[in-house]
């Protein structure tokens, strides 16, 4: 049995599907999840794993733009109006992915916290 930082157990669940999550995600969803049974956590961790961002895929993308096509990060993880301005824009003269490259971590958390409220609010509707 794994703990997080705040002492409770890690669900071994959550180790099994979402092996590739960052530990502050873990974190997260493991306090979110609390009192979930473990069919309803093997569905929640299939539908986040599928709506997830990697950070290093968000990364790469970033660094597409670079070398070609900018902005197809921000598309990627539902930047719409910010994508179409990186892409005539050069990516803001290459300032604006220079910092998406930086902060390409926080990017892809505040996608997945999205994602995270998403499906357990879908996962909530489903057990009314």
């Amino acid at each position: 049995m794994q703990y997080d930082n705040s002492g409770s157990a890690i669900n071994p669940v959550f180790l099994k599907y979402l092996y590739d999550v960052t530990p502050e995600e873990l974190i997260t969803i493991n306090s979110r999840t609390k009192g979930f049974s473990d069919d309803e956590l093997t569905n929640f961790c299939m539908i986040y794993r599928s709506k997830r961002k990697d950070p290093q895929t968000i990364l790469l993308l970033c660094l597409l733009g670079l070398i070609g096509v900018s902005g197809v990060h921000r598309f990627v993880i539902g930047h719409i109006g910010l994508g179409i301005l990186y892409f005539f824009t050069g990516g803001l003269c290459l300032i604006g992915t220079i910092v998406d490259a930086v902060n390409h971590k926080d990017l892809a958390m505040e996608y997945n916290s999205q994602m995270l409220a998403e499906t357990l609010s879908m996962l909530n509707m489903i057990k009314r």
